[in-house]
């Protein structure tokens, strides 16, 4: 079956835990991505910032967004996959948290991302509509 690592977007940029929620959304519009880990000085997933996080949870609030860093907003232990997992477990572990992204660690190395989109370029339609209806409940 399907590895994580085979259908994974590699060389993913991270967000330092202690830039700010500015800078990412800065990196995020030159990348073209919606979401960026946060990895702290040990070079460790720290969690995910989302551009809804930076509207939901600092423009909307009247935070300003040089004023917080990525990792006040990656509290908890992220939710990953392991680059040798499989596109069941890929399935099962993005309904289960509802993620449309996930994290692929190898070891404790990031490498890359498992999006919906990299799901539905690989699976067949009904396993990714089965996901897109778990995530979506």
């Amino acid at each position: 079956m399907t590895t994580a690592r085979e259908i994974m977007t590699p060389d993913v940029t991270c967000i330092g835990e202690k830039e700010s929620l500015a800078e990412a959304a800065h990196k995020m519009a030159d990348l073209g991505v919606g979401s960026l880990p946060i990895c702290g000085a040990d070079n460790r997933l720290k969690g995910m910032v989302t551009d809804r996080d930076i509207v939901v949870k600092a423009l909307a609030k009247d935070r300003n967004p040089a004023e917080i860093t990525a990792g006040e907003l990656g509290q908890g232990k992220p939710v990953t996959i392991g680059a040798d997992d499989d596109a069941a477990e890929i399935l099962r572990t993005m309904g289960q948290y509802k993620v449309r992204r996930l994290p692929v660690i190898d070891g404790h190395q990031l490498v890359g991302i498992v999006a919906v989109a990299d799901v539905a370029r690989a699976l067949s339609d009904r396993k990714v509509g089965d996901l897109v209806d778990a995530i979506s409940e």
